[in-house]
């Protein structure tokens, strides 16, 4: 019988999904994969990239881990792909490779000052806050008053974990040095800035709740991003999701003016045009101009220019995908070229020049890195879903590996010496950060730097 012997590079959901859907699926032929992260510990951006305030990414972590537990699914992290593996080596171990590496860096906002000394990218910020290994251990947390730039989940995430007090994150599993850094942080009013009004934001209703139950933070409203035209009150009464944003947002309009020690304010109709210096280098302020309906579902600017003293922003308008070495890569949408998952390839290195779309054979995309930044769980596993359907019906083209021997890829990443962590390894890993949880009173305490987390992996310490 002909056997499958599968790559996947990217140990997050995407990556987890498409094995978990191709093992479960029709075929007729055997199936071998082994999945690599150039992370010690897998599940990506669910472990990385989501505030750990979030209770339903518990669940999501829960399923991933029935999934990898089956033990039908090899696990290799700490392996970079492009320099302790290449293209060429999955060539001759493997019929074929899903690249599922997501999407981790900001998208870049192109306004005036926006790389000023105190303007950072969101997807920075929450990579440490959530102890990834690959980011300083510090972050500078010295702003009283800052900006937040977007309206999407990300914005509320990064607005939230900046208003919210410390010990009220202790019930989390945020490492000890985010904690002491939030602690010791001095903000006082964080300010979310959107171009759009109430209507048509781009976070769900969930992530908006979530900023009403933050013991001592008010939220701040203006009334005047209320005044809605047809097109904003025809989404209201059309749409569920609409309809409960607005409910939320005009509950809290409601409330009396709060006390607390910290506000966070929604602006809306607001876009941002510059960050004003100090002039000292520094992030003084943020100018921007009213925005006003244009009656189609858009908006128009006013000519009213506003300007907002603050020390700090961050820009949460999306993220960008990374080129992977002897991969096509779009550099506009920031994700690898394909159709419906299977791979395009022109010809051309750069991808930039004129002509007929060819499939690059063997080579697969699933995830934010073949759609783009967009959409939930949901749409990873259909997503998946259609990769895999292509990956199957593809046999006929799939490579033909030298060396396709399960052991052969480990003694390749030996030679090489790479410290490379597995299923038992993550095991051992997960099972100290809980430890290290009980010993003071919480469920996990993650372990931050990169060496430390491959030698409790490895049983090196």
């Amino acid at each position: 019988m002909t056997k499958l012997r599968l790559a996947i590079v990217g140990a997050g959901p995407a990556g987890i999904y498409a094995a978990d859907i191709l093992l479960k699926a029709e075929r007729n032929f055997e199936v071998s994969i082994d999945l690599f992260d150039h992370l010690p510990a897998p599940y990506g951006l669910v472990r990385y990239g989501v505030a750990p305030d979030h209770p339903r990414i518990k669940g999501i972590i829960t399923a991933l881990r029935d999934v990898l537990d089956r033990g039908d699914i090899r696990v290799f992290g700490n392996v970079r792909f492009g320099i302790d593996i290449t293209l060429d080596d999955l060539k001759k171990h493997y019929n074929a490779v899903i690249f599922a590496t997501g999407a981790v860096h900001d998208a870049d906002l192109d306004i005036p000052g926006i790389d000023l000394d105190g303007s950072y990218g969101a997807a920075r910020f929450v990579s440490w806050f959530d102890g990834h290994p690959d980011v300083p251990r510090t972050w500078p947390l010295d702003a009283r008053k800052v900006a937040v730039i977007g309206n999407g989940n990300v914005a509320l995430d990064v607005a939230r974990m900046l208003a919210k007090h410390a010990d009220d994150l202790l019930s989390t599993e945020i490492p000890v040095n985010v904690y002491e850094g939030l602690k010791a942080s001095p903000v006082t009013d964080v300010h979310v800035f959107g171009r759009r009004g109430p209507t048509s934001v781009k976070f769900t209703p969930l992530e908006l709740r979530e900023l009403g139950d933050l013991p001592d933070v008010d939220i701040v409203l203006y009334d005047e991003d209320f005044e809605y035209d047809a097109a904003a009150r025809d989404a209201v009464s059309s749409n569920k999701q609409v309809f409960v944003i607005d409910k939320v947002l005009n509950k809290w309009r409601e409330r009396p003016a709060g006390t607390a020690s910290r506000r966070l304010h929604l602006h809306f109709f607001a876009k941002p045009l510059e960050i004003v210096d100090d002039g000292t280098g520094r992030v003084g302020g943020i100018r921007y101009e009213r925005t006003t309906p244009d009656g189609q579902g858009g908006v128009v600017g006013t000519g009213e220019i506003r300007e907002l003293p603050i020390q700090a922003v961050y820009r949460a308008v999306g993220y960008f995908g990374s080129p992977l070495p002897g991969v096509p890569f779009d550099k506009k949408r920031g994700v690898i070229p394909n159709r419906e998952g299977q791979v395009l390839w022109k010809g051309d290195p750069s991808f930039g020049s004129k002509g007929a779309n060819t499939q690059m054979y063997g080579v697969y995309a699933t995830g934010w890195i073949k759609r783009g930044p967009v959409g939930l769980i949901g749409h990873t596993k259909s997503d998946a879903m259609e990769t895999v359907r292509h990956l199957i019906n593809d046999l006929g083209n799939w490579w033909r590996p030298e060396s396709p021997s399960e052991q052969s890829i480990l003694d390749l990443l030996d030679a090489r010496g790479v410290h490379y962590t597995n299923l038992d390894g993550w095991h051992r890993l997960d099972q100290h950060e809980l430890a290290l949880g009980s010993d003071v009173g919480r469920i996990r305490v993650k372990v931050v730097p990169r060496d430390e987390m491959v030698e409790i992996s490895r049983a090196e310490r």
